[in-house]
């Protein structure tokens, strides 16, 4: 959609009532929580956000009582998983925060949310420490709500629970519960951590390990989540896995299961996964600006597990790495299958009599061609870790050697081509030279280039001359 179209749309969303503001964000969670629609959705939902924030700073009203609850839930923030989004542990998904919230204001603590509402009115909007103050006094609050139905005691809570929201809410119910209970620990741990884990050698996993040195987050639930912010500020976050073979001082994955740390290569292979998903998903959708980095995240961290720990193939970790593995290689070959055909139905040569008057070739699908050749070039680079290194090795160098030979053919056609098809051919021409910067790089296209321009001179002139 173009800009003037997201214009439109923001206009148009920005004239409705809070209300119907409100009833749209909530459709479309649900749409993109169901899988429907959503690239619509998250468009949408992306333009209502922004239309309520800005009402939000622009407006001198009191605050609301969603100004509360995104103070409540900003410790979850980085753990939080977009809705439609496969989920694994130390992940909350951000669609259960308004069940939550809504079962604190109605079961779990109304009086004291209503009592902390009112507080947060009369804070001065430039006083960050009372903020601060209420905040955490706010998150105490619905950390004891949340245990206090989780927690030990007596009593069938399962109904009280199905009050709170379907089986995957009250999953995340009990680990936001949990989160917000040791919100000072998470918040100690995001101080320790260094900024930025590029190589993630011993001196940085020392460093590390200190840091989670913090005994409320080595609990089984607590650790993944710690584990999770640990990740995000990993260059390469499959490198995770080296953080449990050092606890486990071995690279066996029988004994790094063993020890609690075990849970960081369930991480690394699920994001693994993930990685892969998103990479299909741009491959059928023909969208390659980001299939080299995503490419190169897949072939390191495949490389990595495959290599730094000594993986099983009939275990779970180990089923779980080849199931990736095929998928990517499934992926990858059946797109890089499909090129060379696309490249000859635009270059192939047919007959004067075969191309209709006005013929034309479609700007779009040259460029379309010339990412997917570019996309099979990417694909050499780690063809041999992703499986997919005969397919790729084999259609490059068809792709070479049809497109040097159909270029040069489509060139000297220019010199007797009749001037019906003259546009057409030198249209051939044109996206056979963009091929050839692909695959051969500039120099060699811009000696095609001048060659195309002598033969249509030299036609020309010789036409002229007779």
């Amino acid at each position: 959609m173009s800009q003037t179209s997201i214009e439109r749309l923001r206009d148009y969303l920005a004239q409705l009532p809070p209300q119907a503001q409100a009833l749209l964000m909530r459709e479309f969670e649900r749409a993109l929580e169901r899988g429907q629609d959503t690239a619509v959705a998250t468009l949408v939902l992306d333009q209502l956000r922004k239309i309520v924030r800005k009402t939000e700073a622009d407006e001198a009203a009191p605050p609301r009582t969603d100004d509360l609850s995104r103070l409540l839930f900003q410790v979850l923030e980085p753990f939080l998983v977009e809705a439609g989004a496969p989920i694994r542990v130390g992940q909350v998904r951000r669609s259960s925060l308004a069940p939550i919230w809504q079962w604190l204001g109605r079961d779990g603590a109304p009086d004291k949310l209503k009592e902390l509402e009112a507080a947060l009115a009369r804070t001065p909007a430039d006083s960050a420490g009372q903020v601060e103050a209420l905040t955490s006094k706010l998150q105490a609050v619905a950390a004891d709500a949340i245990f206090e139905l989780t927690g030990p005691g007596g009593g069938d809570k399962s109904r009280a629970l199905a009050r709170v929201g379907p089986p995957n809410v009250i999953e995340d119910f009990y680990s936001s519960g949990a989160v917000l209970a040791v919100r000072d620990a998470i918040a100690t741990l995001n101080e320790k951590l260094p900024r930025s884990l590029r190589a993630f050698g011993d001196a940085q996993i020392a460093s590390v390990t200190a840091a989670l040195n913090i005994p409320v987050l080595q609990t089984p639930q607590m650790l993944p989540f710690a584990l999770s912010i640990v990740v995000q500020r990993m260059t390469a976050p499959w490198q995770i896995i080296r953080l449990a073979i050092k606890i486990a001082a071995s690279d066996d994955e029988i004994r790094v299961a063993a020890t609690p740390y075990g849970v960081a290569v369930t991480i690394a292979l699920h994001d693994l996964s993930c990685v892969a998903a998103i990479l299909r998903m741009d491959i059928k959708r023909g969208h390659f600006d980001n299939v080299a980095a995503n490419l190169k995240t897949l072939h390191d961290g495949v490389r990595g597990l495959r290599t730094e720990l000594d993986l099983r193939n009939d275990s779970a970790w180990g089923k779980q790495l080849t199931s990736i593995r095929a998928d990517i290689s499934n992926a990858l070959q059946s797109e890089i299958d499909s090129v060379p055909g696309r490249v000859r139905r635009i270059l192939r040569q047919r007959a004067e009599k075969d191309i209709p008057p006005g013929a034309r070739i479609d700007s779009t699908e040259v460029e379309e061609t010339v990412a997917l050749i570019d996309f099979v070039a990417t694909c050499r680079n780690y063809a041999s870790e992703l499986a997919i290194n005969e397919v790729t090795l084999r259609t490059y160098s068809d792709l070479q050697q049809y497109v040097e030979r159909s270029t040069e053919q489509l060139v000297q056609s220019l010199r007797g081509a009749d001037h019906k098809v003259r546009t057409y051919r030198q249209q051939q021409v044109r996206a056979a030279i963009r091929f050839c910067q692909v695959l051969f790089g500039d120099d060699y296209a811009s000696l095609m280039s001048r060659a195309a321009e002598n033969a249509a001179t030299g036609e020309r002139k010789s036409s002229r001359a007779s």
